[in-house]
């Protein structure tokens, strides 16, 4: 079933992410899937019940989420330092 919203409320539509792209409807591949699509970084989000969800952990596909906090990252880490004087 091919996602059905108002024009003007895809219009203002963004992704969620940080490059806050615009979205379409379906896929690249499936025009008619209950998705709706990031036209920067390709996630795409599930529509239930004519309702977009619009949050990251529910995206499937699209390049990874930036770590914000640089979490994980050995530079940023206040450990490295440790121990050395």
């Amino acid at each position: 079933m091919a996602v059905t919203l108002d024009p003007q409320l895809l219009d203002i539509l963004a992704c969620p992410s940080a490059d806050h792209a615009p979205l379409t409807a379906g896929t690249p591949d499936d025009p008619a899937a209950d998705v709706l699509t990031c036209t920067s970084c390709g996630r795409r989000y599930p529509v239930r019940d004519g309702i977009p969800v619009l949050l990251l952990d529910e995206a499937d596909g699209g390049r990874p989420a930036a770590d914000p906090a640089g979490a994980g990252d050995p530079e940023t880490d206040g450990d490295s330092e440790a121990g050395s004087v």
